[in-house]
């Protein structure tokens, strides 16, 4: 009885805390934009910095959370399988709803940069294959390596944007619409500061819930926050890009995507691994191959079936693809 009683628990810690950090990312963002719009910050600064990050904030807090409390995992699992439910999930799902283009600039520059960061972060994570090393980690120097290509490609992001000026601004004007515009500013800072709270209390529930849930179902850290944990925090993701399939703009779902992937393997665990570096156990070459995996085939659906287009029956193999990975690794 007592043992039902603290699972029961345990699902309420995970449920609640993911509520928690879902809706404080939102109430953060939204008040975050309104009062940077209230300071004169330009809406195409806000839409890089505020906007960029908010979305990838369930992911930040729970990932610097865990390296925190040495469950590094938890944090490099969170990111691999935020991952890669962004891309064969996700973006199988949007595909499967409605094929959708994919434009020049995506198929040429977002998409190898995916590559690339994916093949970056697995040499950097597995010391273990240098002769002499026999623990994989991601060291204090890994993250400051990541956090410098960050820099870059966020260089590269704003002189592309530079070049279409109008675009740019029609875009970033889109992209900070706040539900929170005109509420006075006093008001707004006691929500901005009431959904950080909810962020850092609703992390410590759901990775608490998390970690006792992985014991109780026989799991090891890794294989729980590469699936539920990692589902879980990419919600604001999945549900962005159903709506926007519905609504016959899937285009949108593919530019969040390529941006949170890269935002995920650069910032967050550059972020995680600066502020408390941690060693790694259970993430093994399969979970990175699946990682570099989604971001080869990414650039592999432009040029197949429908050329430049994600076609419905990519969709359904990208979807498959997940699910066959999803029950290997309960099975793990």
């Amino acid at each position: 009885m007592q043992s039902i009683t603290r699972n029961n628990m345990d699902y309420l810690f995970f449920f609640l805390g993911l509520g928690l950090l879902l809706l404080g990312a939102n109430y953060l963002v939204d008040s975050a934009v309104a009062i940077a719009q209230r300071a004169k910050i330009s809406n195409f600064i806000i839409g890089l910095t505020i906007v960029g990050i908010g979305t990838s904030a369930p992911e930040l807090f729970v990932s610097i959370q865990s390296a925190l409390t040495g469950h590094g995992d938890i944090a490099m699992g969170n990111v691999l399988g935020s991952n890669i439910a962004n891309v064969f999930l996700i973006m199988g799902v949007t595909a499967t709803i409605l094929p959708f283009e994919i434009n020049r600039e995506q198929s040429r520059r977002d998409i190898p940069i995916g590559i690339i960061v994916a093949l970056l972060v697995f040499l950097l994570a597995n010391d273990a294959i240098i002769p002499g090393i026999t623990e994989n980690s991601m060291s204090r120097v890994d993250g400051i390596l990541l956090l410098v290509f960050f820099i870059v490609y966020m260089a590269v992001v704003i002189l592309k944007k530079g070049e279409k000026p109008k675009e740019a601004i029609a875009e970033a004007d889109e992209e900070t619409k706040s539900s929170l515009a005109g509420k006075n500013v006093y008001l707004l800072w006691v929500i901005a500061a009431a959904s950080l709270a909810a962020l850092l209390w609703g992390g410590n529930m759901f990775l608490d819930g998390a970690k006792n849930l992985a014991k109780a179902w026989g799991m090891s850290e890794a294989v729980i926050s590469i699936t539920i944990v990692a589902v879980g925090t990419s919600l604001p993701e999945l549900i962005t890009a159903v709506i926007a399939a519905f609504k016959r703009n899937p285009q949108l779902a593919l530019g969040n995507v390529i941006g949170s992937n890269v935002f995920n393997l650069l910032m967050i665990l550059g972020v995680s691994s600066c502020i408390d570096p941690y060693s790694l156990e259970n993430i093994n070459m399969i979970d990175y191959s699946m990682a570099i995996l989604a971001a080869v085939l990414m650039w592999i659906v432009v040029f197949t079936f429908g050329k430049k287009k994600f076609d419905r029956i990519e969709g359904i193999i990208f979807i498959a693809i997940y699910i066959g990975y999803t029950t290997y690794l309960l099975m793990r």
